[in-house]
């Protein structure tokens, strides 16, 4: 069977598939999930945008080169055979993140600046021609909008975090950022149940749990959060990534038994993905800091010190830290010593 074939006669079943294979992510079946997408990934422009991009969610907890590497290609080799534009600027937009993630230097991020600007053009004329012909509404129209929505809400909610400054460089380049009409557009695509309802809810609850209190705009979000994520924890109950901006929330709000409660469950949910546990390691980290349980903060500490790729040096300071708050007199787990873990 001709890849156009396939194309022409089920774009209907290959849309259904695929949101079955996301409804297997959220769920925490992740190794079902891709062994549903693989299959089709070189047929159906769908498979291959779903199968990269849980590709590169796993390539960015890992932090391990061959995994940003491998989520590269696949990312790749999908947009090189989509011919669905919001696809192809979707591709545009995963490879770019990857770029940045792969390689730190002037040359990644040139690469990826380009192709930055090129999904965020597609996106702009796909938005202007769904807003041009609105009674142009075939069978997986939502499919288009929800994907035109994520794009459009995605650009206008980071490009509007950006300093002022640079902001004006960015609109004289073309580039637009509009907090409000980005998150506007997101939760329009988080609440449709389309493909990209996943990606649009994911961002929009780190915006709102940790985006806004990093740059210090944090004000009424935790309960936009909580609404957000209601209908998924009802679909999801399990679902790890929902679990951990739950207790996320909780702990924002200042309850930390109940946010070490989530997190724990986030761990237990699952263990096919360790990754997710380690997003867990750290706010469980942080919760028993502020409860000043300073053992079992270290302990967490030292769990990713062990596991996680993302920051060595930052865990290790932690370790130190939180040795440096017992007694002289205590002894000290593992036989650990904070002057040896500071030097």
């Amino acid at each position: 069977m001709t890849s156009a074939h396939c194309l022409q006669m089920s774009l209907q079943a290959c849309l259904d598939e695929c949101m079955e294979a996301l409804d297997l992510f959220l769920n925490n079946h992740f190794n079902e999930s891709l062994d549903k997408l693989r299959p089709r990934s070189k047929e159906s422009m769908y498979h291959a945008l779903i199968y990269a991009t849980v590709l590169e969610m796993q390539a960015m907890m890992t932090f391990q080169h061959d995994d940003i590497v491998h989520a590269g290609n696949t990312m790749k080799s999908a947009q090189e055979q989509l011919h669905a534009e919001v696809c192809y600027a979707e591709c545009l937009l995963h490879r770019a993140a990857l770029t940045f993630l792969q390689d730190e230097n002037m040359v990644s991020f040139i690469k990826g600046g380009i192709k930055v600007r090129n999904s965020y053009l597609i996106y702009k004329e796909l938005y202007a021609f769904v807003q041009s012909d609105p009674a142009f509404k075939g069978p997986n129209h939502k499919h288009l909008e929800g994907g035109v929505s994520f794009g459009i809400g995605a650009f206008n909610l980071t490009l509007s975090l950006f300093p002022a400054r640079l902001l004006k460089l960015l609109e004289f380049a073309g580039f637009s950022g509009d907090k409000e009409f980005g998150i506007s557009q997101l939760y329009t695509g988080a609440t449709s149940h389309t493909l990209r309802s996943m990606l649009c809810a994911l961002l929009l609850l780190c915006f709102y749990t940790f985006l806004s209190f990093i740059l210090g705009t944090g004000e009424g979000e935790v309960e936009e959060a909580e609404r957000l994520l209601k209908p998924f924890r009802l679909r999801y109950p399990r679902g790890a990534i929902f679990l951990f901006f739950a207790g996320r929330a909780e702990e924002i709000k200042g309850n930390i038994d109940e946010a070490v409660a989530l997190f724990e469950d986030g761990c237990k949910a699952q263990q096919a993905w360790k990754q997710f546990h380690h997003m867990c390691y750290w706010e469980l980290m942080w919760c028993f800091t502020f409860k000043k349980h300073w053992k079992m903060a270290y302990f967490y500490a030292d769990l990713l010190s062990q596991e996680s790729r993302w920051s060595k040096a930052m865990y290790v300071y932690m370790k130190a830290a939180y040795l440096s708050m017992l007694p002289d007199t205590e002894c000290r787990p593992f036989g650990d010593n904070e002057v040896d873990l500071f030097r």
